[in-house]
């Protein structure tokens, strides 16, 4: 989807020289500017972000109101960062690979390739040091970081033709972008970042063959199936996708403890919410695409994943000697990892397994 579309190339920021504006105050009551990378009323994330805003205002009674700006209306949706960091905003919601620029440690704290899943992401950031690691990297650009929001496990994606070997996928033009994409062109294919607007004409026009998205609910409403029938699952580049609230660190400082509390909690009922969200709309959409569009679901091969998860091993490898931060978040990401895989097999995988044995269950 546009959201994971990378600021490559950003310059980083003096944050020693930014100026900090203060929360508009009148009365006792403070109202903060939220800037968000989604377009106003964008399904399940840029609802997600007015939720989360909506939530804190309601909760502190008035006296904490959260005003939210959608993409372009206050800043350009990838200037978020820069506008929160410097205090022309107060906080924003967007995906926080997006500022990979600024440092590639940022990946980690959305999704990487064959990373965690959504419940592994926030066991890691709540009980396994993650949140200190993005406090640790987010107070080198004035910023406070807390999850808000989770669209779980995304597909890898249509294609115009069936992709059955590896070899199929060389040359393959396809929509991926960040290090997804990197991953791509690592096997062979040739991965292109275009914004979601975009996507769709470039499919039908055939100037790309393929394209990952997000997942059922979001894809359907993009009309994927239009122009390519062949739905690919599952998704190595995206496993668990955690969309970031980044607010100011004089803002977050300059609000009582209670008006912390109270913005951590909204940020947590929010990330759980979502992810709810996203698991719900989910299936009755790909019942939609199957039976009333005839798309076809069709899983990626053992050999091609193999393949991605080599290349993405790789990369990962690479992307941890940027720089020290980057190092230090990525071995403990490693570490929870390893940890997180072993643990599934007993409990999840070994689950979801037993519940697809043919006995009978209920009517």
């Amino acid at each position: 989807m546009d959201r994971r579309s990378v600021l490559t190339g950003a310059a980083g920021l003096a944050v020693g020289a930014a100026t900090f504006a203060s929360p508009a105050i009148a009365k006792g009551k403070k109202e903060l500017k939220m800037v968000t990378t989604w377009p106003k009323n964008f399904p399940g994330l840029g609802t997600g972000a007015q939720r989360f805003a909506d939530r804190v205002t309601a909760s502190s009674g008035g006296d904490l109101t959260i005003k939210l700006y959608a993409a372009g209306e206050l800043v350009p949706p990838f200037e978020s960062f820069d506008a929160v960091s410097s205090g022309t905003a107060d906080l924003y919601h967007a995906a926080d690979y997006y500022w990979k620029g600024k440092s590639a440690a940022y990946n980690f704290f959305t999704a990487v390739p064959f990373g965690l899943t959504a419940n592994e992401m926030d066991a890691w950031i709540h009980h396994a040091g993650g949140q200190e690691l993005w406090d640790e990297l987010g107070s080198q650009f004035g910023l406070k970081h807390l999850l808000g929001g989770n669209t779980g496990v995304q597909w890898g994606g249509w294609f115009k033709k069936e992709i059955n070997s590896l070899e199929d996928m060389k040359g393959l033009k396809m929509r991926m972008p960040g290090l997804g994409g990197d991953v791509l062109n690592e096997i062979g294919a040739n991965a292109l970042a275009l914004p979601g607007g975009e996507i769709y004409p470039a499919l039908q026009s055939g100037a790309i063959d393929a394209s990952e998205w997000v997942g059922p609910w979001n894809d359907l409403a993009f009309g994927f199936y239009k122009v390519a029938k062949n739905y690919y699952y599952p998704g190595f580049h995206e496993p668990g996708s955690s969309l970031g609230i980044g607010m100011n660190s004089k803002v977050w400082e300059g609000l009582s403890k209670p008006h912390q509390a109270l913005v951590q909690n909204a940020a947590l009922a929010e990330n759980n919410y979502m992810y709810a969200e996203f698991n719900a709309r989910n299936g009755d959409a790909l019942k939609t695409l199957v039976t009333k569009h005839g798309v076809v679901v069709r899983k990626t091969s053992d050999d091609i994943l193999n393949a991605l998860g080599a290349a993405s091993g790789q990369l990962m490898a690479d992307v941890a000697n940027t720089d020290k931060i980057t190092r230090k978040v990525y071995d403990s990401f490693i570490k929870f990892r390893k940890n997180a895989i072993s643990m599934a097999k007993y409990s999840d995988e070994a689950y979801s397994k037993a519940r697809r044995l043919p006995f009978k269950y209920g009517g």
